[in-house]
This record gives C-alpha cells, structure tokens and sequence, in this order.
C-alpha cells in the first residue's frame, strides 16, 4: 500500500523578474511590475507531498520530527527573508520566478528518506501557485 502525506510550510522572501539576456524594454514588458528594479516580495506557500509504504512498526510513511527539520533546514532558513536574486546562488543567473523557485525547492528537498518526493507545490499568491511533480517511473532520489 502506498499513502501519501502533504506538509505546508511558509516563507517570506522578495526578488526581481530580470533576464540579464533580454533589453531593458523587453525585461519590462514580458515582468511588467514585477521587474520593479527595487524588488518585490511574497508570502510563499510551500506543500511538500511525499509517498511510500506505511511502515509496519511506526504506522507512518515518514516521520515529521525528522521531515520538518530537514524542510527547515533546506528551505524555510535558506530562503525566509532573503532577497532571492542577491542571497541566493541558484538565483544568481536564472531569473527567480515561481517556476524555478519550486524546481529549486525540489531539487534540495529530494534527498528526504524514507518516503520518496512525489511533488512540490508554491503557492505565490492566491491566484498563482506553480508545481513540479516527480516524473513516474523515476526516482526523486536521483
């Protein structure tokens, strides 16, 4: 039997929409105001979905006084409060939207043991929310 178990957890980090490869112009029409050159902030919501077998002995897939730690640890402290263009080496040459946001977020998160990462969902704002789910058939462990 396979179950599945979806933590949240919440940051608050700002950053600039900004591809160093396009003009000025085109940088502004493409992020319009979010290429505020100031920057501009969110409060992000992060849903880690992880799956496996329930363990016998624990009755659980994985153990959250072990998965919040980590979660804390690579994410939650690595990004809160932090300016994502300027505090952030993966973010230093790729332009820091939503979308490499989460693929970031999963790739710190996909060493998590026991269960296997299934997917990561960002929720930006209410109306935004980005997701990168493990492709089937392959691991997340990669």
């Amino acid at each position: 039997m396979k179950v599945s178990l979806t933590r949240r957890y919440k940051f608050a980090a700002s950053h600039r929409l900004h591809a160093a490869t396009l003009s000025e112009a085109e940088n502004q029409r493409i992020y319009g105001k979010c290429n505020n050159p100031y920057g501009h902030g969110h409060n992000y919501e992060v849903l880690v979905t992880l799956t496996g077998p329930v363990d016998p002995a624990t009755g659980m897939i994985a153990n959250l006084g072990e998965l919040d730690p980590f979660v804390e640890q690579h994410v939650v402290e690595a990004f809160d409060h932090k300016n994502l263009n300027e505090e952030i080496a993966e973010f230093r040459d790729v332009v820091p939207t939503t979308e490499n946001l989460c693929a970031e977020i999963f790739r710190r998160l996909k060493s998590f043991r026991p269960a296997q990462l299934e997917r990561v969902k960002v929720e930006e704002t209410s109306k935004n929310s980005f997701e990168i789910v493990a492709e089937p058939g392959a691991s997340a462990r990669a």
